[in-house]
């Protein structure tokens, strides 16, 4: 049974509407409809075209609850899945997109925590078993049965998409969701990668790609933690960005020929190398050189996943440095309240530039070329 919205009910949650039976769906009765149509981006391919153009809008199963997508952050995830770079194939034809901020118009006879009106964001993870032993124990990202959305489940990047409600994100009212698209799979990943890295207030943190759209987020929510910040990255525009954010030391990894020139001048910043390194840059070399300046003891923490690639740690260092390298996945549905807490206080912003769905293959050609600076936004209207 399907409870669809009224134009009402997004304005005032105290409404009345005269329920009629129709085709075996439970509705109420208005002058708002919700379309059989949306615009989106589809692909039928990897690497194939991106078509922006008119697609059915998807009915909720039970437990699902359906979104009306108002903005949803672009995420390199969503590069990866378009050009077929990882081992697990994506769903095709695909509608990418995980970052998708929007309305509750239609909620399955199953879910009990979301009512029409209600704003909700759509992450990575649409949803999972919660049965098995890892959803049991708050690893729900990594459970074998996990649905992702703009992978294995159509995405955010239409006007209408459908979420499991367990694994939906509840946004306060009021929020701006243009801004708090990208903290729906960005900031809650990099929260998560840092709570991963095990720090201490006032120990010292490295960002690898600190000026992106993970790493933008990644600075905010390390200095609201009470860590020290040194941020690693390169092109016009980055030092500025990374400054403004808070961050407290910059690397230009642009101005040192000699990786080892860098590896110095990090341990020499952080008087010892930083404690902890949160690589959200999708650079092989990057993401190995961050074994080599991590502090003795210190934890390297891997979040960027460019395809096909190799973290290489030299083994004797390793051991005699008593290092750890660590994955860090997506987070779970405390660490999705957490990350959106930070936000609500105000001590997280999304530097964000909004464009329309349809300019989404400019948006990846920017991505791929490495001149994205904080996160683009899609606005679903246009």
């Amino acid at each position: 049974m399907l409870r669809l919205l009224t134009k009402t009910a997004v304005s005032s949650p105290r409404y009345a509407s005269r329920l009629t039976l129709n085709q075996g769906l439970l509705r109420l009765s208005s002058t708002y409809n919700i379309p059989k149509t949306q615009k989106g981006v589809i692909f039928y391919e990897n690497n194939g075209p991106l078509h922006y153009k008119d697609i059915p809008v998807p009915t909720p199963k039970p437990n699902e609850i359906l979104i009306n997508v108002k903005y949803s952050g672009v995420c390199h995830t969503d590069l990866h899945a378009w050009q077929g770079d990882w081992p697990l194939p994506v769903k095709l034809p695909l509608v990418g997109g995980h970052e998708g901020a929007g309305i509750v118009v239609a909620k399955g006879s199953e879910v009990k925590n979301f009512e029409i009106g209600d704003l909700a964001g759509i992450k990575w993870l649409n949803g999972s078993c919660m049965s098995c032993e890892l959803c049991e124990t708050g690893h729900e990202s990594n459970c074998e049965h996990a649905d992702l959305s703009g992978y294995t489940h159509d995405g955010s990047f239409q006007q209408y998409a459908t979420a499991d409600a367990v694994q939906a994100a509840r946004i306060p009212k009021g929020t701006n969701l243009a801004e708090v698209a990208p903290v729906l799979c960005a900031g809650i990943t990099v929260y998560k990668a840092l709570k991963d890295a095990s720090l201490k207030a006032g120990q010292w943190v490295a960002i690898s790609g600190a000026a992106g759209g993970l790493g933008s987020l990644a600075v905010q929510y390390a200095k609201a933690m009470g860590y020290r910040v040194l941020g690693i990255d390169g092109g016009p525009g980055k030092e500025e960005l990374f400054n403004s954010l808070g961050g407290e030391v910059f690397i230009d990894f642009t101005k040192y020929k000699d990786p080892k020139e860098m590896i110095n001048a990090i341990k020499e910043a952080t008087k010892g190398g930083p404690q902890g390194v949160i690589n959200v840059s999708v650079s092989e070399a990057a993401i190995s050189m961050s074994t080599e300046y991590v502090r003795p003891t210190g934890t390297v923490v891997l979040v960027g996943l460019p395809a096909h690639s190799y973290v290489k740690s030299e083994i004797f260092s390793h051991v005699v440095k008593s290092i750890n390298i660590k994955g860090s996945y997506v987070g779970n549905r405390a660490d999705t309240r957490e990350a959106l807490d930070f936000f609500a206080r105000g001590l997280i912003k999304s530097p964000i530039k909004i464009v329309g769905l349809s300019e989404l293959p400019k948006v990846y050609d920017l991505m791929k070329n490495g001149k994205i600076l904080g996160r683009y936004v899609v606005d679903t209207s246009k």
